[in-house]
Parts: structure tokens; C-alpha cells; sequence
């Protein structure tokens, strides 16, 4: 085996010679660290399970290995089509189907003049589910803008409250870097206390309004004291962005998958500067700002139009607050209600002051 290892080797003791890389029938193939030595690497090998967004990074969105299958026979009517698939990501959610024969593939030589064939190429396609994945949401969205002094925080227990006596609160002593990363493991987390108790928060706001465009500031903050988001992605679904002028911070690539409509976008961070977002802590936090034009048919700040349709990040959709919690224009808010009898009372107190007045 080249480019990965299985997690067991099995029972091999009826090979007297040449003992196998794995014996089990259901292996665990995982992807080897950067690193290793050249003799046990192949091409785009050696992630160390790590695969970025195919916009974000091409080159790094692909892992390869190679296996060799002892006693499969040399035709492709005794090599028999591998079953029950199962791919492990940070956690279970990918649900894999049946390998399907494909043509199959061909590959160059050195010099680029001669074809050769594989025997036989299949391919297996397994599906994400966040449902699947998690029971709660992973991420959050607050909003706030310049109009309106309310901030709309994120949903209360918006990726669930059931561990909340376990968070950590800012002056707890268990945070010193000794106690953080002692019985460290890489499935758990340490999260700060808050009243959505979710691992990430996306905030939105609306910064500035001038005359031809308007500026939005992105903050993405991190809330697990045992974990960094190395390669992030943050996708945003909003109908101006067909019209982004200028990202400061950030990289940004619109995502057309529908040919005519353009309104979704993915952000991620630049490399060696903010592609990596820190556990929770003073660091724990990247921000940027997004500038875009306006469109003179759509425009408006009123019904939350200022504000993203759909958020993911790594994937995950985050959770948003209800439309009805939106910052709203102070002019469109819902004036108190005056009954007729307030009406005629003040009608009555301006006729009979003008007469007090007049008499003077």
C-alpha cells in the first residue's frame, strides 16, 4: 500500500512470505501525514485526511492512494467490485453508494506518447448529511447594522443546551494551556459558555450606506478552546452578490450553480494570514469587509433584504435568527397604535389652549 495505511493488519499468520500490508476483509484506510518518506508517497498523496473546497484550493481538494489486491486475478471477470462503503469525515454524515464500472482510465508515460489502460475503473459517490452528522446545528448567525441599535444575537441553544453545564465560563481556571489541553482529545470540545452553545458564530453587519454602494463587515469567531479551522470556508447566499466590488480581507469566488443566477458566494481565508482560525481565546476570530454596488430595481434595506438568505461554514449550514427579529429600518417599524378617544382628547386640548392663548 502507497499514499495511505490501514488501521489494523489483521491476522496474517497463514502467509509464511511476503506478509501483507493488511489481512482483514474490512479494512480502515487512513491518509498518511505530510511528510513521509518518498517511497511510500504517490501523487497527490499525504493530506493527512485534510481536503479543501475544489474552489478553494484544486490541487488540495484531491487524495490519492494506491493498493495492490493480493488473489483478484489478472481479467476483469475474477477482480470483483469492492461493497459497503464508508467514508469517516470529522464525523459519520457520509452515506455512500454502490461502486458503479465507469470506462476505464488511462494514464500517460513519462515522455507523454504512449497510452496505457486499467483493467478495470469504478467509481463510488457518497453524499454529505448534516442531519446525519450531528443532531445540532455546528454554527450560528447574529446580525446588527448602522441603522438600528439592536443587535439580533444568534437563536437560544441554537446547536443545543443539553451540555451546558459543561462549558467553560472567561474566568474559569480550567483555561489555563496546561488544563485546556490536558485529556485533550480529537473528538471532544471545550466550549465557551453562551447562550447559543454553538462551537462557531457568524456575525453580519451592516456597516456603512453610500450613495452607489453599501459595506458589509463578516466576523467569524470560534468558541472551542480545543479546536483550529485550518482551511475554512464560508459560503453566504444573498441576492447583491452578483454585484461584490471589492473583499479586503478575505478570498472570494461566486458559485454560479445555476447558470443565470449569481447570488451565492464562498469566502475563505488568505494563505499564511487568516486561513487559519485559532481556538477560542483573543485569536479565535478572522473578519473582513465586503463592499458591494447597488442595484437601482432591487436595493432596499427594508424586510431583512440586507441580510444573508443562507450561511454555511465547512459545509454546515449555521442556523439563522427568525425573519421577524431582523434589524429593521427605524421608519419601518410598527408605529403604537392611537385609539380615537386619545385623537379627540387632543383635539379638544389644542382648540381650548389656542382659546387661553387668544384671550391673551
Amino acid at each position: 500500500m502507497v499514499g495511505a495505511q490501514t488501521t489494523q493488519q489483521g491476522d496474517c499468520s497463514k502467509f509464511k512470505g511476503n506478509i501483507p500490508h493488511c489481512c482483514e476483509k474490512t479494512p480502515t484506510v487512513v491518509d498518511l501525514l505530510p511528510g513521509v518518506p518518498y517511497n511510500q508517497q504517490v501523487a497527490n498523496c499525504c493530506k493527512g485526511g485534510v481536503l479543501n473546497a475544489w474552489g478553494q484550493d484544486k490541487d488540495g481538494s484531491v487524495s490519492q492512494f494506491q493498493i495492490s489486491v493480493g488473489q483478484a486475478g489478472t481479467t476483469n471477470k475474477t477482480v470483483k467490485l469492492p461493497k459497503k462503503f464508508t467514508m469517516l469525515g470529522p464525523g459519520p454524515g457520509y452515506t455512500c453508494g454502490p461502486a458503479k464500472v465507469v470506462p476505464s482510465t488511462n494514464f500517460l508515460s513519462t515522455d507523454r506518447r504512449r497510452k496505457t489502460q486499467a483493467l478495470m475503473t469504478w467509481n463510488v459517490t457518497c453524499t454529505y448529511s448534516q442531519f446525519l452528522a450531528r443532531k445540532y446545528p455546528s454554527c450560528c448567525v447574529s446580525m446588527s447594522t448602522f441603522y438600528n441599535e439592536t443587535i439580533t444575537p444568534c437563536p437560544t441553544c441554537s446547536c443545543g443546551c443539553e451540555h451546558k453545564k459543561n462549558c467553560v465560563k472567561s474566568d474559569s481556571k480550567i483555561l489555563s494551556p496546561t488544563k485546556v489541553n490536558s485529556r485533550r482529545r480529537e473528538s471532544s470540545s471545550l466550549l465557551h459558555c453562551t447562550h447559543h452553545m454553538c462551537p462557531v458564530r457568524v456575525h453580519w453587519h451592516v456597516k456603512v450606506n453610500y450613495k452607489d454602494y453599501w459595506r458589509v463587515k463578516v466576523s467569524i469567531t470560534n468558541f472551542n478552546y480545543r479546536t483550529n479551522y485550518s482551511q475554512w470556508t464560508l459560503v453566504a447566499q444573498h441576492p447583491n452578490l452578483n454585484k461584490v466590488t471589492e473583499v479586503f480581507s478575505f478570498n472570494y469566488k461566486p458559485l454560479v450553480p445555476f447558470g443565470s443566477i449569481n447570488d451565492t458566494g464562498m469566502f475563505y481565508g488568505q494563505k499564511f494570514y487568516n486561513d487559519l482560525l485559532m481556538e477560542a481565546g483573543p485569536l479565535g476570530n478572522v473578519q473582513s469587509e465586503v463592499l458591494m454596488q447597488k442595484d437601482d430595481n432591487t436595493f432596499t434595506f427594508r424586510q431583512g433584504w440586507a441580510f444573508p438568505r443562507k450561511v454555511y461554514f465547512n459545509g454546515d449550514e449555521c442556523r439563522l435568527p427568525a425573519p421577524d427579529t431582523y434589524p429593521f429600518l427605524p421608519n419601518s417599524g410598527l408605529k403604537p397604535s392611537v385609539s380615537v378617544f386619545t385623537v379627540i382628547l387632543s383635539f379638544v386640548l389644542l382648540i381650548f389652549s389656542c382659546g387661553i392663548f387668544s384671550q391673551f
